[in-house]
């Protein structure tokens, strides 16, 4: 073999040869979509956002600058409205409420719906898939349609200007919701596991506990974050059954307390800055994990 023929063959096989395939076709940068999408992106991001920033800067602010100037950066930034707030005992009494229709109706919701939803997912009988009809048409009757005769029964069994007349209906409307999600999870276990866990000596139950929770939590967390945000911005549902001001939540507290201070405006906007920062600070933290159980979902 000639020398040349030998560079030639040396050389050729130092140099790295070029991806072929899909993992070249991955490694090639993403084109940018069309800039007239992030324009309009930008757009509906900027709608989202501006009342947010307006109501939290508004509450560093006095009156007279939001009478002379609505649009501009508090100058100076006033404190005293925020602390104000967070020495009221009021507003610990509304959230103390809050949070506990909150944790109620979420707990009530995420363990009610994954058994309901554990029956329809792995089990075979008549009405199947009635029931599973029944609770997707609740999709699409909202609260607010329900909410007389919904008063009636609560008067009814004695719950008014109770928390509990919030947190019981509270579950029963999100239960639908949880059920659409949370199916599709559970029939994506494979019924491998169920025998295996049944030769294994494990009963149903405790199958449930040990395999089907832990491999249906993407849909759990889900569930539980909407069902606490839902919960904690919930309006009518507490206006009708709660009338005195220390069964309040957040959001009735707020109505209550613009009604008070109606010519305080940068104190309202801090007491409704203070209010909602709970919800968005939840909702941003789990966000990533909604995205995943909605798409867990979809899939299954």
């Amino acid at each position: 073999m000639s020398a040349t023929t030998a560079d030639s063959w040396s050389s050729s096989a130092a140099e790295p040869k070029a991806p072929t395939g899909r993992r070249g076709h991955r490694d090639k940068p993403q084109k940018w979509g069309s800039p007239f999408t992030y324009f309009v992106a930008l757009l509906f991001i900027g709608a989202c956002v501006a009342p947010v920033i307006y109501i939290v800067l508004g509450g560093f602010r006095t009156n007279s600058q939001i009478t002379t100037n609505p649009a501009a950066l508090p100058q100076p930034w006033v404190f005293s409205n925020y602390a104000a707030v967070l020495r009221s005992v009021t507003f610990w009494g509304e959230f103390a409420n809050s949070v506990i229709v909150a944790l109620a109706s979420t707990v009530g919701t995420v363990i009610l719906g994954l058994m309901v939803s554990f029956v329809i997912a792995r089990y075979d009988f008549k009405l199947k898939g009635a029931m599973y009809s029944l609770f997707a048409a609740g999709l699409m009757f909202p609260l607010v349609i329900a909410i007389t005769p919904l008063y009636i029964v609560v008067k009814d069994l004695g719950l008014l200007d109770n928390l509990f007349g919030v947190i019981i209906p509270q579950i029963a409307f999100g239960l639908p919701m949880t059920v659409i999600i949370l199916v599709p999870f559970l029939k994506a276990i494979p019924n491998e596991l169920e025998e295996a866990a049944a030769i294994d000596g494990a009963s149903r139950l405790g199958f449930f506990v040990r395999m089907v929770i832990p491999l249906s939590l993407p849909g759990v967390v889900t569930v539980g974050i909407l069902g606490f945000v839902n919960s904690w911005n919930n309006y009518v549902l507490p206006l009708y059954i709660l009338n005195s001001q220390a069964n309040f939540t957040l959001p009735l507290g707020v109505q209550a307390f613009s009604s008070q201070y109606s010519v305080d405006t940068a104190k309202v906007l801090a007491f409704t800055s203070l209010a909602m920062l709970p919800a968005l600070i939840f909702f941003s933290v789990f966000e990533k994990r909604i995205v995943g159980g909605l798409t867990g979902a979809v899939k299954g």
